[in-house]
């Protein structure tokens, strides 16, 4: 009797492996043949708004934020503004001692500059300007804050470490902020069905996570009259990018991290960068396989 229902089960297994559409299993072979000896640590999460349908690939593994980390931040902000705490043209006041060092826009100021707080999110998000996503994170009511938000929304892994009580040890391993690709793709959903706050904040949020400058990653594998909101990071050793891709048979959003890369330089042929590029093409041709679209970038990152 036993060996009937072991037999059995195997063979329930087998039906169902069989009943996955091929161009579906097609699809997780091809994003996990793309990692083939890539020298560091991937993790990628593929899910459609359309069919629910997701890919994975170390989905669940704690990574580096690095600058997605200014999405959680935008959350704490828009808590502020939504309880009255902030008011969206607010006049702030820069002062020397919120510089970050850098190459920031914000950081170029004097001391004493005004400075619009709607000015401040479109530097943290379309720049990516440290100075004033740390001001903009102070103003949240700081990483604890943020962080108690994110618990209240279902993340588990998802924090901000940087200027946080209590996770030193987290940020000697991840930096400002750590997440996992299934998480970040699960927030940058919650945004777009409306689900942060209500459905009126979240259209703000995707709208200014629309107007990404840093466009040369897995961006510049989409054509560019597709609505695209995103936040990607770089440190050293890891290279990251969230994308809602608003493609015409169905939106769908992935997020893919690197981390321990070998490869730390700062140029547009950097293997994260690469991959990512790479990801996002394959993607996309997947979405919409007629499109015929060619982008004017290689996955190489040189101009056509």
């Amino acid at each position: 009797m036993k060996k009937f229902i072991i037999s059995g089960l195997a063979i329930i297994v087998q039906l169902s492996c069989w009943c996955q559409p091929p161009h579906r299993v097609k699809l997780q072979k091809e994003i996990e043949k793309l990692v083939i000896g890539f020298n560091g640590q991937v993790g990628i999460f593929v899910k459609s708004m359309k069919t629910g349908k997701s890919f994975s690939l170390n989905a669940d593994s704690a990574f580096p934020t690095a600058s997605m980390v200014k999405i959680p931040i935008l959350i704490g902000i828009m808590d502020k503004l939504q309880k009255g705490e902030l008011q969206y043209h607010q006049e702030m006041v820069y002062k020397d001692s919120l510089l970050y060092t850098g190459v920031d826009i914000l950081g170029s100021f004097k001391d004493g500059e005004k400075i619009e707080l709607s000015k401040l999110l479109m530097l943290m998000l379309t720049m990516s300007d440290n100075t004033a996503s740390l001001w903009l994170q102070g103003l949240a009511g700081s990483g604890m804050r943020i962080n108690e938000i994110l618990d209240s929304l279902g993340f588990r892994i998802t924090r901000v470490n940087s200027r946080t009580p209590g996770r030193e040890l987290n940020r000697d391993k991840f930096g400002w902020g750590q997440t996992t690709p299934h998480e970040m793709v699960s927030l940058l959903e919650m945004i777009y069905r409306g689900g942060i706050i209500n459905k009126n904040v979240s259209a703000r949020m995707l709208r200014l996570l629309g107007r990404n400058y840093w466009d040369e990653a897995g961006i510049s594998q989409v054509p560019p009259n597709i609505f695209v909101a995103c936040k990607n990071g770089a440190v050293d050793e890891s290279r990251s990018e969230t994308m809602l891709v608003m493609a015409p048979h169905g939106p769908y959003i992935f997020s893919i991290i690197t981390n321990n890369q070998k490869d730390l330089s700062w140029t547009p042929d950097n293997e994260g960068w690469v991959l990512t590029r790479k990801l996002s093409q394959l993607l996309w041709n997947y979405f919409e396989p007629h499109s015929g679209w060619e982008s004017y970038m290689t996955v190489d990152g040189l101009l056509k």
